[in-house]
């Protein structure tokens, strides 16, 4: 019977094409579309796509000028609005690729299929069961076309493309017509009737994979799915089979939406369900990936993914597991070594936030772990020389030590707080006032105990009961002073019995034998003005007095102290430059010197240089141009990336040819300085034993914070020689100390290694660069090339890139180079 019937409309619809390809008459026209549309309802709709193709290819014939507006619309686009919707809409994507003339018609048929519902139509019936026979090639052809719709338009239609196609506005229609599919199958579950969610799964994943899986879709379906699942298991059961349909490789992209888009751990546990333990895939990304390969996402995303581990009881296994697996990351000597700043502070966050998310039982047995984490992770971050490393150790120590209340002591770092230090405190919050809530239901308090907290008229303040007692003095109102007006005494400074000193001898005899901290501090702070007054009698003493200000200590915590040697020490150098950096580069590398001390010798040494490089002729005086440093500040001025990338800037601007013919700014003219005679004396002693490891001090071993600074100091002191008759051969010098240690373990080393190259091409001149270091050019290149590529600290990546420009500039100046600029 089912053959003899698809025989006959076969037949008849055959006979109904031949019709309307022959006819010239309106009403056998009208009455022939009429037939077809009751084939609809009818009769089989397996010659339906044909009949849609034949109507798409005669979208211009003559037949179909003969009817009207609204017979056009009630019939020829009925044909499209009312059959099969999957057959309809490859039809119309088929038709809108391949057409030129009558797209404008089709496109507007699109537009109402998508108006009318019509994708909810499609989704639903593959649901039943009830569309296009499954044929594997056929049902991702559908997926495409579904999913692509937006793009498949675009590249036909361009500027003329309809804001419905447009992604924003047909991907959220797409998500809200899946939910409605959804909330027809829980109807149908609970009807006791059987459906199928395959295909709208491979629609989501499909979706999802293609980069839609933020707020054009999950910012859809995420708040709706919380919602429809906190009272409804049906709504669960369906979001659970829903996930687990997702086909493999487009499982994370669907994951990832959604544990983004989740609003709370309690919803993305009621929405995937324990996916986690049946989906080894799934299990891999929220417990691996997302945690320790991934760093882009925000703290709330962590919080939702550990305490979407912690909501059930078979799940927290897997936070254990998590919590080995961050110790082990963020513990790493390696890692912390070699891998962004943002993907330790990351994997920080993750680490506070899952030890807060275990119970006391939990504590105790992974206790041994985690205090070797802390130990040894401490220590990793405490060697880097990177402040941010060691002050987040620091934060992760002392949370953690706070957590596991190890014999009841707690570590405790002095350190400077910024947002991310509180951010990281933050995480260690015990409970927040909806927990609270509940865990106070649970203890069973009684209600008048709950939430309540002692009024501040329970406990007078100290001037409330002193105000009580004068108050009941009669004659007190008489002794008020109330109406008095206080003097301003803020401008007042206390009087010194000591005068400040007049001569150098006297600074020197009080560092040397004065137990009087007011005569120590006058002394310090008088001792600069006096070097820089009298030069003659500063050589005489300037080797003794720089010597007693580098053992110097704080013994009467004087302000400023700090800065006031420092500018002694440079002062000194200024004015007696040849002795005192002799003096100061011996010891640099001597014995028993702490890290402190060799670290001011570079600081004072770079300040004296830059400020000697001043121009002679400068009327200001060389004082202007000295930068104090503090203990707050950066050490030296090179540490600021912004200072010498406008530096390179400024160069490369110099070195650009431009054709044009407004007048152009002549060059900078070389002007005398201090430092040029002298920049060797700087210069050169620095480079003596380096690798040359003492009892208290290994440059080449695990001084890795002074060897950074050394490099730095180098580059900088190069930097200032412009110009100098020494230049050519400091450069060469640097050149051959820095390639030693270009790929140092430490980021640090390596950043002041791409410092050193920028200040060698900035300060040489071209013509000496070419001559001395042809050899070397080439492969400098390449080795910028690597590091820009491939290096994992974000700064050096930078600076290999600003080299790679600014050799392009200086030594390639006929070739193009795309990829760098």
């Amino acid at each position: 019977h089912g053959t003899f019937l698809d025989t006959y409309f076969r037949l008849s619809v055959g006979q109904c094409v031949r019709t309307l390809t022959t006819s010239k008459e309106k009403e056998e026209v009208t009455k022939t579309l009429h037939t077809l549309t009751s084939y609809l309802d009818d009769g089989p709709q397996t010659h339906y796509t044909r009949t849609l193709q034949f109507l798409i290819s005669n979208i211009n014939a003559d037949w179909l000028q003969l009817l009207t507006v609204a017979q056009c619309t009630e019939l020829w686009d009925g044909l499209f609005l009312r059959g099969p919707p999957d057959q309809t809409l490859l039809a119309l994507m088929d038709g809108i690729s391949s057409m030129s003339a009558g797209l404008d018609r089709l496109v507007s048929i699109l537009e109402r299929f998508l108006q009318s519902g019509r994708l909810t139509v499609l989704l639903w019936t593959r649901c039943q069961g009830t569309g296009l026979s499954d044929s594997p090639q056929l049902r991702e052809t559908l997926l495409s076309r579904l999913v692509a719709l937006p793009d498949l338009t675009a590249n036909q239609l361009h500027h003329h493309n309809k804001t419905l196609f447009l992604p924003q506005q047909y991907y959220p229609l797409l998500a809200r017509d899946m939910l409605t599919v959804l909330e027809r199958t829980c109807q149908a579950l609970r009807g006791l009737k059987d459906c199928s969610l395959t295909f709208v799964a491979q629609a989501l994943g499909k979706a999802c994979v293609q980069g839609h899986s933020g707020k054009q879709v999950f910012g859809v379906l995420a708040p709706h799915l919380s919602s429809c699942t906190l009272s409804d298991m049906v709504w669960q059961r369906v979001c659970w089979k829903l996930l687990e349909n997702v086909p493999e490789r487009w499982l994370e992209s669907v994951l990832t939406g959604m544990c983004y888009f989740s609003p709370r751990p309690d919803a993305l546990s009621r929405i995937m369900g324990n996916l986690v333990l049946k989906n080894k895939k799934a299990q891999f990304v929220i417990t691996h990936k997302l945690l320790l390969l991934q760093y882009k996402y925000e703290t709330r995303v962590l919080s939702i993914l550990l305490g979407y581990l912690a909501q059930d009881r078979e799940r927290r296994p897997l936070l254990i597991q998590v919590l080995r697996s961050l110790c082990q990351a963020w513990a790493n000597p390696s890692a912390v070594r070699h891998t962004p700043l943002e993907q330790q502070l990351y994997v920080s966050r993750a680490l506070l936030l899952c030890v807060g998310l275990l119970s006391d039982a939990e504590l105790q047995e992974l206790r041994s772990e985690l205090l070797q984490c802390m130990l040894g992770g401490m220590q990793s971050h405490l060697d880097s020389s990177v402040v941010r490393v060691r002050r987040m150790g620091m934060v992760v120590g002392e949370c953690l030590s706070s957590r596991m209340d190890v014999n009841g002591a707690k570590l405790k770092f002095e350190y400077e707080h910024d947002e991310e230090t509180e951010e990281l405190l933050s995480l260690m919050t015990p409970l927040s006032e909806e927990e609270t809530e509940l865990l106070d239901d649970r203890l069973d308090l009684p209600q008048d105990v709950k939430g309540k907290t002692v009024p501040s008229q329970a406990v007078p303040s100290q001037a409330a009961s002193v105000a009580q007692k004068s108050g009941a003095d009669p004659d007190s109102e008489l002794d008020s002073d109330d109406e008095l007006t206080p003097y301003d005494m803020s401008a007042d400074q206390e009087m010194s019995q000591a005068a400040p000193p007049r001569y150098l001898r006297d600074c020197l005899e009080a560092f040397l034998s004065s137990e009087d901290p007011v005569r120590v501090d006058l002394s310090l702070r008088a001792i600069e003005g006096l070097v820089r007054k009298n030069t003659s009698t500063a050589r005489e003493v300037s080797v003794e007095l720089s010597k007693v200000l580098l053992h110097m200590e704080d013994r009467y915590n004087t302000v400023g102290f700090l800065s006031l040697r420092q500018a002694a020490m440079v002062a000194l150098t200024v004015t007696d430059s040849v002795p005192v950096t002799e003096y100061l580069t011996t010891e640099f590398y001597s014995m028993n010197y702490s890290i402190r001390q060799r670290l001011d010798i570079l600081e004072v040494l770079i300040m004296s240089a830059q400020e000697l490089s001043q121009p002679i002729t400068d009327k200001e005086g060389p004082s202007k141009a000295i930068q104090r440093v503090t203990m707050n500040t950066p050490l030296y001025p090179g540490d600021d990336p912004i200072h010498w990338r406008q530096v390179v800037e400024r160069r490369i601007q110099s070195k650009t040819k431009r054709l044009s013919k407004g007048v152009t700014h002549p060059p900078a003219k070389p002007t005398p300085n201090r430092y040029a005679p002298v920049a060797g004396h700087f210069f050169f002693p620095l480079l003596r034993n380096y690798d040359r490891p003492q009892v208290t001090f290994d440059l080449l071993g695990g001084d890795h914070l002074v060897l950074g600074r050394l490099i730095h100091t180098l580059g900088l002191l190069m930097h200032l020689a412009v110009n100098a008759p020494v230049a050519t051969q400091m450069g060469r010098a640097l050149l051959d100390f820095v390639w030693a240690v270009r790929y140092h373990v430490d980021q640090m080393v390596r950043r002041g290694v791409l410092f050193a190259v920028c200040s060698v091409f900035l300060s040489m001149p071209s013509q000496s660069l070419l001559v001395e270091l042809s050899d070397q050019l080439f492969e400098t290149r390449a080795w910028l090339a690597d590091v820009a590529e491939g290096d994992p600290d974000t700064d050096c990546r930078n600076l290999a890139v600003q080299s790679l420009v600014l050799m392009s500039f200086f030594f390639f100046p006929d070739q193009e180079h795309p990829s760098v600029l």
